[in-house]
């Protein structure tokens, strides 16, 4: 078996790492196992701000069947969090924002914390100039989508919009016009939705685009989430607009479906994939 750091911003950190990029992991470990992934991400190169856990991180395994090709995810519950645990992550994360960054918030909130965290979060970053971007599901992801939180990017699959809209979205057309409906209501000034095979479209204000998903040879999905949101982080941060941002990210999401287990994406394959970028105007 392989071993991996990982977990939503974990995974986040390190894909922009290996686009040659900078970022910060604002990660709460305890334990041999959060000791052991302090180590592999400084082995890597990614920044580290490490706070205190409640308990011992989780670990969660993906299995591959090697006739099948199918993969199987567990993914084991974390330690609960309390209120001081909360307060003490959100102090965390504004002690390292920088004006003019983005802080991305990605994954399941850990049992304890609650749905309104981002909620909380996305106005006091507002007031030190930074941005937030949110991929996460459930309650958490409801709450967001509730609006009116100064959020500056929200990203849910194609599953999840469905959930949201309360109807099918079969269609490009009909994700483009309910992701819309979201910037529209407040949830965030942009709304990217993944359709999975069929790529991913983002609407702002003032327009809606789609990427197309690279056709390549699946051998792990494990990470390709995290990559596109590095990828469009990234993109966003070096001033792409956000349709190129938007392909760089699709390029990332192919490239981390190429390579096996956790690696997540090859920088070789992340420049020839944008290169051939296909981005359609809604």
């Amino acid at each position: 078996p392989s071993f991996d750091p990982g977990g939503g911003g974990i995974n986040v950190s390190r894909a922009i790492a290996i686009m040659g990029g900078q970022s910060t992991a604002c990660v709460a470990l305890g334990g041999t196992v959060g000791h052991r992934i302090a180590g592999m991400l400084e082995a890597a190169g990614v920044t580290l701000q490490q706070m205190q856990a409640p308990g011992e991180t989780r670990q969660s395994v993906a299995v591959t069947d090697r006739d099948s090709g199918l993969q199987y995810r567990f993914v084991m519950p974390g330690p609960a969090w309390g209120d001081a645990h909360v307060g003490q992550s959100i102090a965390h994360i504004l002690q390292t924002a920088q004006a003019g960054g983005l802080v991305v918030l990605s994954g399941s909130n850990p049992p304890g914390v609650p749905a309104d965290y981002a909620a909380l979060l996305a106005p006091r970053l507002s007031q030190r100039g930074a941005g937030l971007i949110v991929d996460t599901s459930g309650p958490a992801l409801r709450a967001v989508a509730g609006g009116g939180h100064d959020v500056t990017l929200l990203r849910m699959d194609a599953e999840e919009a469905e959930d949201l809209a309360g109807t099918p979205l079969p269609e490009r057309a009909d994700t483009a016009r309910f992701a819309a409906s979201l910037v529209q209501a407040g949830a965030a000034k942009a709304v990217i939705v993944a359709r999975g095979g069929d790529g991913n479209i983002i609407a702002d204000g003032e327009s809606a685009w789609h990427a197309e998903a690279a056709k390549v040879e699946v051998v792990s999905k494990v990470g390709a989430g995290d990559s596109f949101l590095a990828g469009f982080t990234l993109g966003h941060a070096r001033g792409l607009p956000a349709h190129e941002a938007l392909g760089l990210g699709a390029a990332m999401a192919s490239a981390a479906c190429m390579t096996p287990a956790t690696e997540l994406c090859r920088r070789k394959d992340v420049d020839r994939l944008f290169d051939a970028r296909v981005l359609t105007r809604l």
